[in-house]
């Protein structure tokens, strides 16, 4: 067995499962560090008021060079100190762990997560328990779910996260989906004019709901009282768009566009006001043929810039579209059923000689890029949904590969999957970078992802506000069974 790589500042070493912190009164003040259930005790192998990393390089998710040989000191769930090791104070009593050869780096910040998943023709089956434990183990400290099928339970979920009673990042949960008619799917109530959108989002908004989303066939009047309705709770509106452009949604005031420019119908010749133009027709087929540097998408992503939208990156679920692409990570885990539904998916799609995916794909990497070197701000997430395939966490790391794969540095891809999107959850202060005053919301990586984005799969312990996460444990609790819960 190897020899752990944490030990005690002071005499009479205590093992990391024996510190694990009673669960307190709740009438305790337990400062800020996570407070843990006993139903999630299981999955947790640290739990203590002070710990330091030591000799480890740092992340920090601004962008920033790694920096090697560094001490961490954690207390109460925050980030006390961040220095060269041997310059920094290790307090009496701290639990430390060497970690020699490893990188300290922020949880990943993920902003178009789901705790559903298909099942079946136009059915999408509640994984919140299990995708919600994966997200963790992926290294997820934070996410905002990208639409809501499951109603109350989402919102339920999402206090359970982030209180700490049941094992997930912390969740800015959505509303379910605001949508017009057109999209057929039994699971989502549709809209019928702009007094009812208004309605619909302060419902949500007085149940819990923190963020929403615009669908495919809503309309710019829809939109906009939606958008007004949310924004005087200061709340946030992102979209999937099809019949509102990007720029309409722009001058309308929206926050967030999703898809990157997938979803995009700006360029689509003759497009009609608020009339969704077939994903499968005019609108791919004009993103996969654009030139990114070309005058008009430069005055979209300026119009963007103007408007502060930012845009969220979602290659995974485009990946399962294209031929020629790996098989995604994680599948071991989903019901064989599910399993088998989805390979035979990617094996269909691996012999198509004529998929519009392999010009798609390649071209909405290169226009993410593209806004990004314009000065567009982009996020990331997974969009776990399509035809299956994208486990939570597995994907999630596969996020920031593709990233790296369309031209960002590692570095850039990593800012973009934690600082940027806690920026853009308004908790850029309290998490996504390490820096002193800042929960300690870290992921210990076996490697160096600054050098081999890949090396991010090998992640060794997640930490929720100083609550260090086993990801074995949790995989394992869900292995075969995600699909049943």
């Amino acid at each position: 067995m190897p020899k752990p790589f944490w030990t005690r500042a002071t005499i009479g070493a205590v093992s990391v499962v024996a510190s694990i912190a009673a669960w307190p009164p709740a009438t305790t003040v337990h400062a800020q560090r996570l407070r843990v259930a006993p139903a999630v005790r299981s999955y947790v192998r640290v739990d203590t008021s002070v710990l330091a990393f030591t000799n480890v390089r740092i992340v920090d998710g601004t962008g920033a060079p790694a920096k090697e040989q560094q001490t961490v000191v954690v207390r109460d769930g925050h980030i006390a100190a961040i220095g060269a090791t041997g310059s920094v104070t290790i307090p009496t009593g701290a639990q430390v762990m060497n970690l020699a050869g490893k990188t300290l780096m922020p949880g990943m910040v993920m902003v178009h997560e789901h705790l559903f998943y298909p099942t079946g023709p136009g059915v999408y089956g509640n994984f919140a328990e299990s995708f919600s434990r994966l997200y963790l183990a992926g290294g997820v400290t934070s996410m905002r779910t990208g639409g809501n099928m499951n109603g109350f339970g989402e919102l339920a979920m999402a206090r359970a996260t982030n209180a700490g009673e049941k094992a997930g990042p912390f969740i800015d949960a959505t509303a379910p989906y605001l949508e017009g008619p057109g999209l057929g799917l039994g699971q989502v109530r549709i809209i019928v004019d702009a007094a009812d959108a208004k309605r619909q989002v302060e419902y949500w908004a007085n149940e819990g709901a923190t963020s929403f989303k615009a669908y495919m066939n809503i309309t710019r009047e829809q939109l906009g009282a939606a958008i007004q309705a949310a924004h005087a709770r200061g709340l946030k509106v992102t979209g999937h768009l099809c019949s509102v452009t990007y720029r309409e949604a722009a001058d309308l005031g929206i926050d967030n566009v999703e898809h990157g420019f997938l979803a995009a119908n700006d360029f689509v010749p003759n497009k009609q006001p608020d009339q969704c133009v077939s994903r499968g027709g005019a609108a791919q087929t004009t993103i996969a043929t654009i030139d990114p540097q070309s005058a008009p998408v430069q005055a979209l992503f300026k119009h963007l810039v103007d408007k502060k939208v930012t845009v969220t990156s979602t290659l995974t679920i485009f990946e399962t579209f294209t031929p020629g692409r790996p098989m995604p990570r994680g599948l071991d885990l989903l019901l064989p059923q599910l399993r088998e539904q989805f390979e035979q998916r990617f094996a269909s799609t691996a012999r198509s000689t004529n998929s519009i995916y392999t010009k798609l794909f390649p071209n909405g990497m290169a226009m993410e890029r593209a806004f990004a070197k314009a000065g567009g701000t982009l996020i990331v997430g997974t969009d776990p949904t399509g035809g299956g395939g994208l486990v939570a966490g597995y994907s999630n790391q596969r996020a920031l590969e593709l990233l790296v794969e369309a031209g960002f540095s590692p570095l850039e891809a990593i800012r973009i999957g934690t600082l940027n999107g806690a920026t853009y959850l308004g908790r850029g202060d309290k998490t996504g970078s390490i820096a002193v005053g800042k929960f300690a919301d870290l992921i210990v990586v076996n490697g160096n992802p600054a050098a081999q984005i890949s090396d991010v799969r090998n992640v060794e312990l997640v930490f929720r506000q100083g609550v260090g996460f086993d990801p074995a444990a949790l995989i394992e609790s869900v292995r075969g069974k995600v699909g049943l819960y």
